[in-house]
């Protein structure tokens, strides 16, 4: 049986909240009179806490194998967000929300590694998993905001539904990929070959400069095509595009190979980010959603890649390639408000499209791998 669409339901689950805490920061300042300051001191935590951390994460589901690690860990983000709404001073709810961060850390190196085993090798599973997480992180706001707008930040307990729901919807899936489905899963992890650390390194920053750009575009884009409801169409076209490009990735991937697939992407998406900036009025939206496309069709592959250059450090692949590399676009974003600031919104645009040349120059260095 397929055991990818319960990961992948478990994926978006815990993804949610990611993107529950910056849905948080408006109830958080009318509520509680929170400055600008201290909103992006929440975020910082819940940011630092679900990425920096995961490489860690990975080394130890390297050494040890704990798939109870994923649904406790689903757990702990969903009451992580759910206590952080209720927490009655700012230390307590710093806390909870870099306790729900921890909780998306500890997640997805685990969940990697199981995800796979169940795809079996194949790209277009692979990439159903990477996609339950986009759907997470987009459909956040959506859960969010309706519900603190109805009945305030005292409704946030709730928040920790999606988890509970999630870890229930996983445990099936779990438990037959490392119980009944444990000699397969030995099997499938016995394999191994030789780790080529220098491959990675350059995966790994081709992951950093993709998400540079993509968080710069995620930042800014509905301030350069006009905030308000032309922004919050750009965000969506952006978030839909992410989507469909996760899907493509996996299709493209199996037939002309990820590394291939991943210098096609990374070729298409330096006039696309271009176009952002260049193109007149509504045609905007057709570059940004070619944008969101270009820069998500080699997500999946990413992980997967990384896991097979990395065959004796899976879970350490995976919290490199879904975390730490990936949060660098976040820590970079503050500058490229200053170069808009020091010039134009356009010019700071402008500048993103350098990343997805050096994200291409650099995959141009790769070679596909064996499957570990």
């Amino acid at each position: 049986m397929n055991r990818v669409p319960m990961l992948a339901a478990g994926h978006a689950a815990v993804d949610v909240y990611q993107g529950a805490v910056p849905a948080l920061v408006p109830f958080l300042v009318a509520e509680r009179g929170y400055g600008y300051v201290a909103v992006s001191g929440v975020v910082l935590a819940a940011t630092l806490s679900s990425s920096v951390v995961q490489p860690l994460f990975g080394v130890l589901t390297d050494r040890w194998r704990m798939p109870w690690l994923i649904p406790v860990s689903m757990v702990v983000a969903g009451a992580g967000v759910a206590a952080g709404g209720v927490a009655d001073s700012y230390v307590l709810t710093w806390l909870a929300v870099a306790l729900s961060g921890l909780g998306v850390a500890a997640y997805h190196p685990e969940s990697a590694r199981l995800a796979r085993i169940a795809s079996a090798g194949s790209h277009v599973r692979m990439s159903w998993f990477s996609l339950g997480g986009t759907l997470g992180f987009a459909s956040a706001p959506v859960l969010v905001t309706p519900l603190l707008a109805a009945w305030g930040l005292g409704a946030s307990p709730w928040l920790a539904a999606p988890a509970l729901a999630g870890a229930l919807a996983t445990l099936p899936a779990v438990r037959a990929l490392t119980g009944g489905g444990g000699t397969r899963a030995a099997a499938a992890e016995a394999e191994r070959g030789r780790d080529d650390w220098r491959a990675f390194a350059r995966l790994t920053l081709v992951i950093v400069f993709r998400s540079v750009v993509y968080v710069g575009l995620s930042t800014f884009v509905a301030l350069y095509l006009g905030g308000g409801a032309a922004g919050a169409v750009a965000l969506f076209v952006l978030f839909a595009g992410g989507a469909a490009g996760t899907v493509l990735g996996g299709r493209l991937a199996a037939r002309w190979g990820r590394v291939r697939t991943m210098r096609l992407a990374y070729a298409a998406a330096v006039p696309a980010v271009a176009g952002v900036v260049l193109a007149p009025g509504p045609a905007a939206y057709v570059f940004v959603a070619a944008s969101s496309i270009a820069l998500y069709v080699p997500f999946s592959l990413h992980v997967t890649l990384g896991q097979d250059l990395l065959p004796n450090r899976v879970g350490t692949a995976g919290g490199v390639t879904l975390g730490l590399a990936v949060s660098v676009g976040g820590l970079t974003s503050p500058l490229v408000g200053l170069v808009a600031e020091a010039t134009s919104l356009r010019t700071a645009l402008a500048c993103l499209v350098a990343f997805p040349v050096l994200a291409w120059l650099l995959a141009r260095t790769l070679k596909e791998p064996a499957p570990a």
